[in-house]
């Protein structure tokens, strides 16, 4: 992987970040809006349909590695396992993937969300302004320090797999089907109180794009004032994980 060129891994990482946007943002939209036959299938719903988007991207991506996150890039890079001449590659890559694939689940559900805004009587009942955490995440309580707190948690349990577990994380073909019951159990266990970004891009990609881009009639806020809080938090732990790495050798 030190050989894949910038512009190969950034190309990679965007088509692995756009299916786990796909997917991602795909469950919840399947779960939230009102003419969908998954409606209301609940939690346990989005933190599965979470844990196999990352397995279909990540495994898309293999040949960059498959990490669809700055939080696991920097990280990596911390620990010497990646040249940091490719960083600002894979951050690209990245974020435009996950731009490109909330345009795609929107497109997917596009007759959904024009639905979403009536009743079952036909009447106009402006639903859509709640449509937001189907494309980015919102605390229960808005405290930004603890939510910067369980963001950091969260994004560190992730991290401390990949990094610290058996042969440093690389569980051959079985690694991204290994993350994606990591992200399963962070979301059941840890997601609740911040909706569990532990990625930044796959919280500011959608939210750019559902702010300036996606055409959703009567949509919500985007929420600007919390915005940096999947960002920071995140890469707060993936300091804090690779030097933990890096410390432990």
């Amino acid at each position: 992987m030190q050989a894949l060129s910038g512009p190969h891994a950034m190309g990679w990482e965007f088509f692995g970040t756009m299916l786990l946007m796909l997917f991602g943002n795909g469950v919840c939209a399947a779960v939230n809006l009102r003419t969908s036959a998954a409606r209301n299938t609940n939690w346990l719903t989005i933190a599965v349909g979470w844990g196999l988007a990352v397995f279909i991207g990540a495994s898309v991506a293999d040949k960059s590695g498959g990490h669809l996150n700055p939080a696991v890039t920097l990280s990596l890079a911390i620990d010497h396992k990646l040249e940091w001449s490719l960083v600002p590659w894979y951050f690209g890559g990245q974020l435009l993937g996950a731009m490109a694939g909330a345009i795609l689940a929107w497109a997917a559900f596009k007759q959904l969300f024009d639905a979403n805004n009536l009743d079952d009587d036909g009447n106009d009942v402006k639903a859509n302004a709640t449509t937001q955490g189907i494309f980015f995440t919102a605390p229960v309580h808005p405290n930004n320090f603890w939510n910067i707190v369980t963001e950091f948690i969260a994004t560190y349990s992730l991290l401390a797999f990949i990094l610290l577990g058996p042969s440093g994380g690389d569980l051959g073909p079985l690694k991204y089907f290994a993350v994606s019951f990591i992200v399963i159990a962070i979301g059941l266990s840890v997601g609740t109180p911040t909706g569990y970004a532990i990625n930044p891009v796959r919280d500011l990609g959608p939210r750019l794009m559902y702010a300036f881009i996606l055409p959703i009639k009567d949509k919500g806020s985007a929420q600007w004032a919390y915005a940096w809080v999947p960002v920071i938090g995140p890469m707060f732990a993936a300091i804090a994980a690779g030097l933990t790495a890096v410390a432990l050798g």
